[in-house]
């Protein structure tokens, strides 16, 4: 895993073999913070990272300057590599361990920027829950986005608040905002 611009451009980063994670692609990230960089300025975002895993989306944004963020996942190996990270970079990242449904439940936060990437194999339902509660929730800002990627084999664009998708390699990223 690499952090492609920012304070750490570069910089490699090497998650434990065991951690039930799939890393978002260079080529995606890329094209991903791309599209970001030219609608936020990220030293003023609060961005919440939701199915963390290795914390390579979080990483990202704490090098390019976002000074709020909120890592969620439930295996608490992910929670404690990205903690540990954090740490020694001094990346002002906070780590919470929890089921992401439940903590999208309970949170009152508001967020500037949201990005989900559960796993592939998550069914249609589940991905559509992620934009359900955090609209219902009203757990993004004005002008805010949700950013949740999947494979092709999944389409969320039926959503009311889906505004666009971007592919890259495997991946896309659907995109959701306020209407």
């Amino acid at each position: 895993m690499r952090i492609i611009s920012g304070k750490y451009k570069g910089k490699r980063l090497v998650a434990p073999k065991k951690l039930p994670v799939r890393p978002t692609t260079d080529m995606a990230k890329e094209g991903l913070f791309n599209i970001l960089n030219n609608r936020f300025y990220f030293d003023e975002l609060k961005v919440l990272d939701l199915f963390a895993g290795t914390g390579n989306i979080s990483f990202e944004f704490a090098s390019r300057g976002v000074q709020d963020i909120t890592a969620v996942d439930s295996f608490h190996g992910c929670v404690h590599y990205i903690s540990k990270i954090s740490t020694e970079l001094d990346f002002p990242i906070t780590t919470i361990k929890s089921d992401v449904f439940k903590y999208l439940e309970r949170t009152t936060e508001q967020f500037d920027l949201i990005f989900a990437d559960p796993p592939y194999n998550f069914d249609q339902t589940q991905f559509l829950k992620i934009p359900d509660l955090v609209f219902t929730r009203d757990l993004l800002r004005e002008e805010g986005l949700l950013v949740v990627e999947h494979s092709d084999q999944t389409n969320l664009s039926e959503h009311p608040h889906f505004s666009e998708q971007r592919k890259y390699g495997g991946s896309i990223f659907s995109f959701f905002e306020l209407k």
